[in-house]
């Protein structure tokens, strides 16, 4: 692999970095920086890439530059009680057209998903979403992709690929291996009711900021079920994380979104993770920066504590438990090692969507099925399959 796309960091932050306290990010993580050399990536699980692109970022345009704030209050963090097996791999610059940093960035993703590293993207605009979305290309499998918006970002067919328009293009855009799309945090006043239709109609899933704040858990199964992850800043209360243009006074809290990382990281299958929309120009007291650093915190403190336990295990190592319902039988599994659910749907072998035939859900959806009501989960993915 090329990486003549990554920008190392500069000396003086690369200072700052060695100048922080022993068992603090800054000390423990392999840093491409203009003084050394690049980062040794076998038996990295992590890779921290900036990218320095706002070109099509709707009222948004300073993100992308700065990031090296993010990385001062993340070397400030100590670690947690696992083991550190990360590299900060510096900043993509800004391309001479915006296709090139998508393509650099695609690659480079490409590369560190092949080779089992998670990349960690701080944005830039959104938008990257789907440059990171076409590094699977080469994969040959349907993806799975989580949201955390304010907005679903659907746009109109005949507008350019921006921030608010990249999912239009994720969904119509060949090759096609997007099998699922899911919401977290919409709010309904943002969306018109052709938008929330039209992504019901494609069996996709939404959930609104209400009923995830109330419940902050019924994002975990949403999440375990994710390959790529992708967080707008907007989706955030505009006073926890104030620098974006786009921040509204409704949103997560802090604690909320730390949650949710912390989630992504957990789940046995998302593969890149990204936080976009960071406009530095608008960070009072390096506020955001602070958030955005905490978030990656939680995120690497989940990878770490990851189960393994996805159920294509020994049997041995679950519950099985069989509902009949209506005219056929939903079959549960619990992890004896985790103690989390999933429900099959019946596929034979040569199905090509097979790796989706689990779905992750919790104690509630086999209650709900034990009492008769099939999870709605359960439908919208029988209905992609079939």
């Amino acid at each position: 692999m090329n990486f003549e796309y990554l920008k190392p960091i500069d000396e003086t932050l690369f200072a700052f970095a060695n100048a922080q306290p022993n068992q603090s990010f800054g000390k423990s993580i392999e840093i491409y920086s203009s003084l050394g050399h690049f980062p040794d990536l076998e038996n990295k699980k992590i890779a921290l890439i900036g990218v320095e692109e706002g070109r099509a970022a709707v009222n948004n345009h300073e993100t992308g530059s700065c990031l090296d704030e993010v990385r001062k209050e993340l070397y400030k963090l100590y670690l947690g009680n696992w083991p550190i097996s990360v590299a900060d791999l510096g900043n993509i610059q800004q391309g001479n057209t915006i296709e090139d940093t998508y393509f650099a960035l695609k690659e480079i993703v490409t590369y560190l998903v092949k080779n089992n590293i998670i990349p960690v993207i701080i944005g830039g605009g959104q938008d990257l979403t789907y440059a990171n979305y076409r590094a699977y290309d080469v994969l040959e499998q349907t993806v799975n992709m989580v949201a955390v918006d304010n907005k679903f970002d659907l746009g109109t067919i005949e507008e350019e690929l921006s921030s608010q328009s990249y999912l239009s293009k994720i969904v119509m855009n060949e090759p096609n291996n997007l099998f699922n799309f899911s919401n977290i945090g919409y709010q309904t006043y943002f969306n018109s009711q052709d938008e929330i239709d039209l992504l019901d109609s494609l069996f996709f899933e939404a959930y609104r900021l209400g009923e995830v704040s109330n419940s902050i858990q019924t994002v975990e199964p949403i999440l375990r079920d994710a390959d790529i992850v992708s967080i707008d800043l907007s989706a955030l209360k505009n006073i926890e994380a104030p620098a974006n243009r786009n921040a509204t006074p409704n949103g997560f809290t802090g604690a909320e979104i730390c949650a949710i990382s912390r989630y992504a990281g957990i789940s046995d299958k998302v593969t890149s993770f990204g936080i976009y929309e960071y406009n530095p120009v608008l960070d009072i007291k390096n506020q955001t920066a602070q958030l955005i650093s905490q978030m990656i915190w939680y995120f690497i403190e989940g990878v770490n504590f990851r189960a393994n336990d996805y159920p294509f295990g020994l049997k041995d190592n679950y519950q099985k438990y069989i509902v009949p319902i209506e005219d056929q039988t939903l079959n549960f599994y619990k992890s004896n090692k985790s103690g989390r659910w999933w429900m099959e749907i019946s596929l034979n072998e040569n199905n090509k969507f097979k790796r989706h035939a689990l779905i992750p859900c919790m104690y509630q959806d086999y209650l709900s099925a034990s009492n008769q009501e099939i999870p709605d989960r359960w439908i919208k993915t029988l209905k992609k399959l079939v």
